[in-house]
């Protein structure tokens, strides 16, 4: 039971019971202490061959921007509705961490002509195919088609991955069922949620990978649902999302170790965290322990 030694500490992965898990850096961040969707750090996570998450919001025009959050308000200098922002509006706003430039999908799509190859880049669409229709599609395919890194698109509006199949048939899709899971699961049970998952799983967006909250995993394991073996046997991969040590420096608390410890034994293909080489490091301590 040993780390990986191939760009140790880098934050890349866990290699553990001959199973490897990869740590999947959560809004372009190697580190919490990262700004928030940094062009830096995705440049370094590609030379690096890292797994990255980014999250776009459709534009008026049909082009997509790196935020989070349905307004400008929170993440930048700018004010009012992303959706009703053309490109032109944008040039001027930016991130309130660091007063960087916003990065817009077509920035993205020049940064991502070269990469490492086991680079991975999730793009979670934050709206949804209402939103987006025909014409956010057309712009993914027009500016995405040709590139060199591996990308996938997940989101949890399962119309909008399906347009995604049919336009750009070669990315990767991920799906993330976690909010519907929890209410089926509060209303039906956990058979119940075994059966939309596998619905899920063989349904019509065909998808890559599964995004599950840990906490999620973790609950359903105790009832006797392996929703990571469920969705393995399948075929699909499974992210454990969003797993951020409280404290990076000291490592896991005995709390975290519990959880961390039995979400690794379920064997999850990628864990997604806001401290990616801390986990990492710590990890290595306790397995020396």
């Amino acid at each position: 039971m040993q780390m990986t030694r191939l760009l140790d500490a880098q934050g890349l992965e866990i290699s553990h019971e001959g199973h490897r898990t990869r740590l999947k850096w959560h809004r372009l961040r190697k580190r919490f202490a990262d700004p928030l969707f940094s062009a830096e750090v995705m440049a370094e996570g590609f030379a690096a061959g890292a797994s990255m998450e980014l999250d776009l919001r459709v534009r008026a025009d049909g082009g997509f921007v790196v935020l989070h959050d349905r307004t400008l308000e929170g993440e930048t200098t700018g004010h009012g509705p992303i959706a009703k922002k053309s490109i032109g509006d944008l040039g001027d706003i930016r991130m309130k961490e660091g007063d960087r430039p916003l990065i817009l999908s077509e920035d993205l799509a020049a940064m991502m002509q070269s990469t490492h190859p086991a680079a991975l880049l999730q793009f979670d669409m934050k709206d949804d195919y209402e939103a987006i229709g025909a014409r956010g599609i057309e712009h993914l395919a027009a500016h995405f088609r040709e590139i060199a890194a591996s990308v996938i698109v997940s989101a949890g509006s399962l119309d909008l991955i399906v347009a995604v199949k049919e336009k750009l048939p070669h990315l990767l899709r991920g799906i993330d069922p976690t909010d519907k899971l929890y209410n089926i699961w509060q209303a039906n049970g956990w058979k119940a949620v075994e059966m939309e998952l596998r619905a899920d799983l063989r349904g019509p967006t065909e998808p890559d990978t599964i995004y599950l909250h840990w906490r999620l995993i973790l609950d359903a394991a105790r009832e006797g649902l392996d929703m990571i073996a469920l969705c393995q046997d399948e075929g699909k991969r499974v992210d454990a999302w969003t797993f951020t040590l409280k404290d990076p420096e000291a490592g896991f608390s005995d709390e975290e170790w519990r959880s961390f410890q039995a979400l690794m034994a379920l064997k999850p293909d990628q864990v997604t965290t806001d401290e990616a080489p801390a986990t990492e490091r710590a990890w290595s301590r306790r397995m020396a322990d």
